[in-house]
C-alpha cells in the first residue's frame, strides 16, 4: 500500500468535497412567539375627585341622610324599642347617621372615597363636639356672672366691706386678681429657669441620669394637685414654721408647673435640627454658646408654648392655694405674710354660698380668670411667637450697627496688613 502524501492543495480539495452541515435538522423546532394585540388606548380623561371642598351633591346627600337618620331614630325610640333619654337619642342617631351615610355614599363612590367621606364626618363631628363643649362653658360662665361683670366696682373693690346679703353694687374681686398675678409671677420666676435648664440637660447631655430624670418628670405630670399642696403645707408651714402666704402657694404651684413645662420643652428642643449644632461647633463655638445662641432662639416659639401650658396648669389650681395661702376677703400685697387669695379660690368659695349675689360674684371671678388667661397667652404669643431668624425693627438696627462695626474693624486690619 502506498501512503498518500497530504499536501495543502489536496486538503483543500477534500474539505471542499465534504457536504455542508445542516443545523436545522438537529435543533428542535420551536413555535413562533405571538404577541397579543394591544387594545385601543383609553382617550377618556380620568375624573378627579376633589377632597378639599364639598360639592352640591355632597351637601344634598348629607342633608338627606341627616333627615333620614333623625326619622329612623325617632321610629326606634318611639315605636320599635323601649329606649328613651336625650343622650341615648343623640348617640343612637349619630350611629344611624354614620351607617346610612356610608351606605348611600357606597352607591356612587368606590371604597377609598367612602372611607374618606366617613372619616371626614367623624373628624368634623369630633371638632364640633369639642368646640361646642368649650363654647357652652364660656357662655354659661358669662351668663351666670354677667350681673356682677357689668358693675364697675367689681373690678375696683375687694370684699372687705361686702357681706353675703349686700347687693352687687358693693365689693369686687380686685384682691383676687392682684393675688393671682403675684402668685403666677413668682411661680414663673421659680419655674422657667429650672424647667428650661432641665430640658436642656435632657437633650444636650449624654448623662446616665437623663433617663431617670425623664422618667421622674413624666410621672410627675400626673401628680394630683392636692399632693403638692399637702407637701408644701407639711414642710413649709408645719415643719419650717412659716405662715400661710402667697409665697407658699407659689411654690406649690411651681411643683405643678415644672413637669408640664419640662416635658413640652423637651419635645420642642428635640425638633431643633442637628445640623445647626454641627455648624456652630464647626465654627469653633463652645457647647454652652451653641445652646444659648442657636438652640434656644430656634426653639423660642415652642418654648413659649411650653410656658403657656405651664401657666394654664398653675393659674387654675385651687387646692394648693387653699392649703398654703388660705382665704381672705381683703387686699394683701405682701406675698411673704398673711393669707392671699387667687381667682380660682375666690370663685370656689363664692359659688359655695347659697346667696344669689355671692354665686354671681363667683361666676364673675371665673369669667375674669378666663379673660386674664387669654390676655396672658396673647402677650406671650406676641413676645415669643416670632419665628427664629425674623428680627424685630430694634434687633435689625442693632444687627446693622454691629455689622458696620465689624466691617470697619476688618478694613482697618486689612490696611495695617497691607501697609
Amino acid at each position: 500500500m502506498t501512503a498518500m502524501i497530504l499536501t495543502e492543495p489536496v486538503v483543500d480539495e477534500l474539505v471542499a468535497a465534504l457536504p455542508e452541515p445542516r443545523f436545522d435538522a438537529v435543533r428542535p423546532a420551536t413555535p413562533e412567539t405571538v404577541l397579543p394585540r394591544r387594545s385601543a388606548p383609553n382617550t377618556t380623561p380620568q375624573q378627579r375627585r376633589s377632597i378639599g371642598r364639598w360639592s352640591r351633591q355632597d351637601a344634598m346627600l348629607l342633608v338627606g341622610v341627616l333627615v333620614s337618620s333623625v326619622c329612623t331614630t325617632m321610629l326606634i325610640f318611639g315605636r320599635l324599642t323601649p329606649l328613651s333619654g336625650r343622650l341615648g337619642f343623640v348617640f343612637v342617631g349619630f350611629l344611624v347617621f354614620l351607617a346610612t351615610y356610608a351606605a348611600m355614599a357606597a352607591l356612587t363612590e368606590n371604597r377609598p372615597a367612602v372611607v374618606d367621606k366617613v372619616m371626614s364626618v367623624l373628624m368634623t363631628s369630633a371638632m364640633l363636639a369639642a368646640g361646642g363643649a368649650l363654647i357652652s362653658v364660656i357662655v354659661f360662665t358669662l351668663v351666670r356672672g354677667w350681673p356682677a361683670l357689668k358693675k364697675s366696682n367689681f373690678y375696683l373693690e375687694d370684699l372687705s366691706k361686702a357681706g353675703p346679703l349686700d347687693p352687687l353694687g358693693v365689693g369686687g374681686v380686685t384682691h383676687a386678681i392682684v393675688g393671682t398675678l403675684i402668685m403666677i409671677s413668682m411661680s414663673l420666676v421659680i419655674t422657667v429657669p429650672l424647667s428650661l435648664a432641665c430640658a436642656v440637660f435632657l437633650n444636650e447631655t449624654h448623662s446616665r441620669a437623663a433617663g431617670l430624670v425623664r422618667t421622674v418628670v413624666t410621672a410627675m405630670t400626673a401628680l394630683p394637685s392636692i399632693l403638692a399642696g399637702l407637701f408644701i403645707f407639711a414642710t413649709w408651714i408645719l415643719v419650717l414654721g412659716f405662715e400661710r402666704s402667697g409665697l407658699a402657694a407659689s411654690i406649690a404651684m411651681s411643683i405643678m408647673m415644672l413637669p408640664i413645662i419640662i416635658r413640652a420643652a423637651d419635645v420642642v428642643l428635640r425638633l431643633v435640627p442637628g445640623n445647626l449644632r454641627e455648624a456652630s461647633a464647626a465654627l469653633g463655638a463652645p457647647h454652652w454658646r451653641t445652646v444659648w445662641h442657636v438652640v434656644l432662639p430656634t426653639a423660642r416659639s415652642g418654648l413659649t408654648t411650653a410656658v403657656i401650658l405651664g401657666v394654664a396648669r398653675g393659674i387654675g389650681e385651687t387646692a394648693p392655694v387653699l392649703l398654703t395661702a388660705g382665704y381672705t376677703s381683703t387686699m394683701n400685697l405682701n406675698p411673704r405674710a398673711n393669707p392671699m387669695v387667687s381667682l380660682p379660690l375666690a370663685a370656689f368659695e363664692l359659688v359655695r354660698s347659697p346667696q344669689p349675689t355671692q354665686i354671681a360674684r363667683g361666676f364673675g371671678a371665673a369669667a375674669v380668670l378666663m379673660v386674664l388667661v387669654l390676655l396672658l397667652f396673647s402677650i406671650a404669643r406676641i413676645i415669643g411667637g416670632r419665628p427664629a431668624g425674623r428680627l424685630s425693627k430694634r434687633q435689625a438696627r442693632r444687627s446693622t450697627v454691629r455689622s458696620l462695626e465689624d466691617l470697619a474693624r476688618v478694613e482697618a486690619r486689612h490696611v495695617e496688613v497691607v501697609g
